[in-house]
């Protein structure tokens, strides 16, 4: 089933807390930080090479960390501070010119259902809050902040087969 699905892809679309971090805050003085896990960058870039766009997607505002993550893996959309992810990534998809079926789509908490649902291929970690696990496609084996993206991107590529 993965692979039929995957062939439709032309973009993924990647919630950051709890899916790209950890979901947990660190303040620093007045500075509130976060971490990313490095094998979720590769596969950043990994997907870039398959041909796939990349994109963020989060309810979080104002956060020169996720920014600076962004720029510097290349993401080619970076929407924060969408409080309504269902019209972000209808707007997303408006000016992309891209089906809801042609985006997958990694979420791990309530506010991320509505995307979950649309998208053409859904996932989550696998600490995702229960409700979206049980609404999901594809349930990863690694946690947020820990690998999630990339083994959701390995498997994708795996499901591509090889480039020729």
């Amino acid at each position: 089933m993965l692979s039929s699905v995957v062939l439709r892809l032309r973009f993924l679309l990647f919630d950051v807390d709890g899916v790209l971090t950890d979901g947990r805050l660190y303040y620093v003085g007045d500075e509130v930080a976060v971490a990313f896990d490095t094998r979720d960058g590769l596969a950043v870039r990994r997907a870039r090479e398959a041909g796939l766009g990349i994109g963020l997607l989060s309810a979080r505002r104002d956060s020169p960390a996720v920014e600076r993550r962004a720029a510097d893996l290349g993401f080619d959309e970076v929407l924060l501070g969408c409080r309504d992810k269902a019209a972000a990534f209808a707007d997303l998809l408006q000016r992309r010119g891209l089906e809801a079926s042609e985006v997958a789509y990694v979420g791990d908490d309530l506010v991320d259902l509505p995307v979950l649902r649309a998208a053409g291929l859904s996932a989550a970690p696998a600490d995702a809050v229960q409700e979206v696990r049980d609404n999901v496609d594809l349930v990863l084996d690694a946690p947020g902040g820990r690998g999630a993206a990339r083994e959701l991107v390995d498997r994708i590529i795996d499901a591509l087969g090889p480039v020729s």
